[in-house]
């Protein structure tokens, strides 16, 4: 990650006022575990604060208003991406960043839904602007396809299903790691080279971002989110059992215990499966 200063400088907030980008915000669940999700709608409202306005009601919206600290990542279509920490200070359902949101073409001639309240957060640190290593990445990922087959559970029981084990296995698929510091703050690393050993399994060679994914520890849980352009995704969350070599490549993987359809307009758990129960009251 690039040095990190406490404000944003004019071009980048700028930079992420369209619509067209991908913004990720990590945040902290009640049992204190890191959660992923895709919020195309942050940006920063003026050099120290940032915004997120929320159309619909997903877990993190919750989460952030309960333990404030965020960790975040933006990429634009040109694949530029900043990465930081803020956190959560208050919300409102109206005001200026209220009608700006509203005034965007995505939510101004959008027939269903708009923006209806904006989250503001405090800006506590943020990287300067980085490029994706794209020659390491497809480096990252041939060797992690060669390694993965040594790399399968013994588990029978299926926990991704068919579909999201493949988007895991794409090789355009875009996929992001996180785990939470001692500071408090989650972290979200670029994980491109991910993919799925098995459907129990998610691995990834070290060879892009190895120097920031080695300092995780082992036995820490962690989240990854796995995301298309097409805005498919599917976030797991599992335990890093730190890096192992397989065919002659340092191999980090997770061993997945948790899934979650973070895809609207039905968001929920995945796995471990939620039994069914009738409806009693109308």
């Amino acid at each position: 990650m690039s040095d990190t200063r406490k404000e944003f400088m004019e071009n980048e907030i700028k930079a992420f006022k369209p619509e067209e980008k991908i913004g990720l915000v990590a945040s902290i669940n009640p049992k204190g575990l890191p959660h992923l999700s895709l919020i195309t709608s942050i940006q920063a409202a003026g050099p120290s604060t940032v915004t997120l306005g929320e159309f619909c009601k997903g877990k993190s919206k919750e989460y952030i208003q309960k333990r404030r600290n965020i960790g975040f990542l933006i990429m634009t279509l040109d694949r530029k991406l900043w990465r930081g920490k803020a956190t959560w200070t208050h919300l409102r359902k109206e005001g200026p960043e209220f009608e700006t949101y509203n005034n965007l073409p995505m939510f101004r001639y959008n027939a269903y839904f708009g923006i209806n309240t904006v989250h503001y957060l405090d800006l506590m640190e943020t990287s300067g602007q980085e490029s994706l290593p794209l020659g390491r990445i497809v480096y990252a990922s041939l060797l992690t396809r060669l390694a993965k087959g040594n790399l399968k559970t013994a588990g029978q029981k299926r926990i991704l299903k068919p579909f999201a084990e493949s988007m895991f296995n794409r090789l355009e698929t875009l996929k992001f790691i996180s785990w939470i510091p001692d500071d408090g703050f989650p972290v979200i690393i670029p994980v491109l080279q991910c993919q799925a050993a098995d459907s129990r399994r998610v691995v990834f060679s070290s060879r892009a971002y190895g120097n920031e994914l080695k300092k995780i520890p082992k036995g820490t849980i962690v989240a990854v989110f796995a995301m298309t352009m097409k805005m498919e995704d599917v976030l797991i969350r599992g335990t890093f059992n730190g890096f192992s070599t397989s065919r002659f490549t340092e191999v980090g993987c997770v061993d997945i215990d948790w899934v979650y359809n973070s895809m609207p307009p039905c968001h929920g758990q995945i796995y471990p499966e939620i039994p069914l129960t009738p409806v009693i009251e109308f």
